[in-house]
């Protein structure tokens, strides 16, 4: 018999805090049934201590897996086979994928068909992200005929219209009716020895039957199954936040055939490097870049932009998204399966299997707990009547009732719907969370270190600052300044040419143009020699003087970087290049100190501006002249002094800080493969606000959890108190269990709000 020797298939990029990822054991998806089971298995599930050369992966759908109730017992059926590896469960697509030697998949088929579900084989190639699985189509009518008996049975009962035969077989009527599928699958958990709701609704009902309670025992059947029903509708909910990604592409797209005409082709189809064409109001269907037409694209979809973005030639596009007003032609960069929102999807199913350490606790308490109240409820049935001369009757009614109340249901099912609840909410702001314990942990944060360059600022240097010192060249000095800086790869001098570009000023031809490293650049215009270049290259040209010193220090605190234009005879004119701050940065920062958050920049580069940037958005520190291993450093110190970090960055300069920070937040996630499958968290538009939406969406979810927990284990101490004391009845058990189900269920549906 095989046994598991690793439950979690670690891919995290932590060291040292606990960070778990891979255990999908979350219950959003529950169809007809809740996911009370006495232990939740993870989503990788290593069977074998070595991989075999061998081996291939098999994936099934199965319908009827859609909680960690059919996980558990799937896990222990093929636990048994020999020649199996490793298990990898999907439950938002229902998908298993079976790691094997087997010569073929009809013995992994059979062991599935004996616990009552159907594995159905998927291609090599499926994965089984492209379709959704199919919804269960509820039968109303027995349910309404179970109800009607079942209160006929109650009816006869109390009013002694019938005799007592006749209430047997309107109960017996309501409990077939309804409890079928309850008692087959309760059937199948204790031969596998799992205590899941069905096996402990199976035993209570039973049970009733047979100390004659015929109206209780069929009211509590029909009770548990609208309970349910409305449970699995309500969880469909945070389910389909999720799974409705999917259907954000279309099915088809315009693609251009060789011979140049265009074709309707399905998008799974289209090569990459196609050229699509997608008409205004068009949703597009694969990620691409511009080569012909001009529009707004509504991105709300992947980024959470709330207004559209005008797109033109070069400009990227994310599949799903919404062309708004002109036709574009763009070219494919990444198949169906590898978009940007294919990604995301990927990222968020992954996500749940990174469970919280509050749904980590409620697994194990409900591993501990399920069992402890199965043997508390036969004690209670067994020493009273034997020891205390107690009435068997009443005892084992009791022990009913306790079976029914003290079921883990609640609990169980409160943390992961609040969790993935959380993710959908937060992807729907553009907000990609890897998993519940970053989702939790964000309360937490009482520090974030932030880089500069493409997170505080632009990434890009715009020239700020112009001056002519040379009344002669007030003209003429943007024009020979851009056109030497034209020539030019440095951001700085690129930056002074698209300014002049920008305001339409005409640009000269240079000739014996030269770079001058570290320094600037020169060349002849109109046969006269200019420079275009830094205070080194003036001080060894000597041409500086005090009073220019003097002006470019007061630049240089600001945070600008100085060029100046120049000739044989001195200085002509003085630039001031520096790389802007956006204006999303200034209320991120605010609203990060509302929330009692300190903030620090680290940067490489130099003190002064540093500072001066630190100053314009309101960071409470900076520090400035960082390598990569100096930002790890900060982090660690910041630990040291016993704070709760987070690291921001877009940069592989920023790695070290963001795998040691306690939450990573990567900005520049749209469209970039790295951000998506490293970060933490990664924010779809660069906007650095989205961290305090993180941060109060983190604690809202933290709330809620809370709630949930605090009303499942209050309200059953409560019907355990009842319980024995004796006033409590089988029907009120079932409404103490599922009603708090219900009520947990619908809290931590709240976050889905807008």
């Amino acid at each position: 018999m095989n046994q598991p020797v690793s439950h979690d298939h670690d891919h995290d990029h932590k060291h040292d805090h606990g960070h778990e990822h891979g255990a999908k054991s979350s219950c959003h998806d529950t169809q007809a049934h809740s996911c009370c089971a006495s232990k939740a298995a993870p989503a990788f599930v290593q069977l074998t201590e070595k991989a075999s050369d061998q081996a291939r992966l098999s994936r099934f759908r199965i319908e009827a897996m859609d909680c960690p109730t059919e996980q558990t017992l799937i896990q222990d059926k093929l636990g048994k086979l020999a020649g199996i590896e490793q298990l990898e469960f999907n439950l938002i697509n229902r998908i298993l994928g079976v790691r094997h030697t087997l010569d073929g998949t009809v013995q992994i088929e059979r062991a599935i068909d004996s616990l009552g579900m159907k594995a159905e084989p998927l291609a090599a190639d499926d994965d089984g992200s492209a379709s959704a699985p199919v919804a269960h189509k509820t039968r109303w009518w027995p349910l309404a005929l179970s109800g009607i008996a079942a209160i006929g049975a109650e009816i006869v009962h109390f009013s002694a219209l019938a005799p007592e035969w006749v209430v047997a077989l309107l109960a017996l009527a309501a409990i077939l009716g309804c409890g079928l599928g309850t008692y087959k699958k309760g059937w199948i958990a204790l031969k596998n020895r799992n205590l899941n709701i069905n096996a402990l609704m199976s035993i209570a009902v039973t049970g009733a039957v047979l100390i004659g309670q015929w109206p209780e025992a069929a009211m509590v059947m029909v009770l548990f199954t609208i309970a349910e029903l409305i449970e699995a509708r309500s969880l469909d909910r945070a389910r389909n936040a999720i799974s409705g990604l999917m259907q954000l592409t279309p099915d088809m797209a315009t693609v251009q055939q060789a011979d140049g005409q265009w074709r309707e082709v399905e998008v799974r189809e289209v090569a990459i490097g196609a050229r699509v064409r997608v008409r205004p109001g068009e949703r597009i269907g694969l990620d691409g870049e511009v080569v012909s037409g001009q529009s707004s694209v509504d991105q709300a979809p992947i980024t959470g932009e709330s207004l559209p973005v005008e797109k033109t030639v070069g400009d990227k596009l994310f599949a799903g998204t919404i062309n708004q007003a002109g036709a574009l032609e763009f070219r494919v960069t990444a198949s169906a399966g590898q978009s940007t929102l294919a990604r995301i999807i990927k990222a968020v199913e992954e996500a749940q299997g990174a469970r919280a350490p509050t749904q980590r606790f409620v697994d194990q308490f409900s591993r501990i707990y399920t069992p402890a109240v199965f043997a508390v409820a036969l004690a209670v049935a067994i020493i009273p009547p034997l020891f205390m001369a107690g009435a068997w009757f009443d005892w084992v009614y009791r022990a009913l009732v306790l079976l029914v109340v003290a079921c883990p249901c609640a609990l169980v099912i409160s943390t992961p719907v609040t969790i993935v609840s959380g993710l959908a909410a937060a992807a729907r702001k553009g907000i990609l969370i890897k998993g519940g314990v970053y989702l939790e942990g964000g309360r937490k944060l009482d520090f974030l270190a932030l880089d500069k360059t493409g997170t505080i600022t632009h990434g890009k240097p715009v020239q700020t600052d112009f001056k002519a010192l040379d009344p002669l060249f007030e003209d003429r000095a943007q024009a020979l300044a851009a056109s030497l800086g034209e020539r030019s790869d440095h951001p700085v001098s690129r930056a002074i040419a698209q300014h002049a570009k920008a305001q339409n000023i005409a640009l000269s031809d240079v000739m014996e143009f030269a770079a001058l490293a570290g320094r600037g650049v020169r060349g002849e215009i109109d046969g006269q020699a200019y420079h275009l270049g830094n205070h080194r290259l003036v001080e060894e040209l000597g041409l500086c003087s005090p009073a220019l010193e003097a002006q470019l220090d007061q630049l240089e605190r600001q945070g600008k970087t100085v060029v100046l234009l120049l000739d044989r005879s001195g200085p002509l004119a003085l630039f001031a290049v520096a790389d802007t701050v956006k204006d999303s940065s200034r209320q991120a920062i605010a609203e990060l100190h509302e929330l009692g958050i300190k903030t620090v920049m680290l940067t490489g580069d130099n003190p002064h501006t540093a500072q001066a940037i630190a100053a314009q958005v309101g960071i409470d520190r900076a520090e400035g002249n960082l390598l990569p291993a100096d930002k790890l450093k900060t982090i660690e110190d910041l630990y040291a002094q016993g704070h709760r970090v987070g690291m921001v960055g877009d940069g592989i300069n920023d790695a070290p800080a963001l795998a040691r920070a306690e939450i990573g937040f990567a900005m520049a996630a749209a469209g970039t493969d790295t951000a998506i499958e490293t970060a933490d968290v990664a924010l779809m538009d660069d906007d650095l606000r989205k961290i305090p939406a993180f941060v109060r969406l983190s604690r809202q979810s933290a709330a809620i959890l809370i709630q949930n927990i605090v009303l499942a284990l209050g309200v059953k101490a409560i019907f355990l108190a009842i319980t024995f004391a004796g006033m409590a009845t089988l029907w009120m058990a079932v409404f103490a269990d599922m009603g708090v189900s219900l009520l947990v269920v619908f809290n931590g549906l709240r976050l889905l709000r807008k």
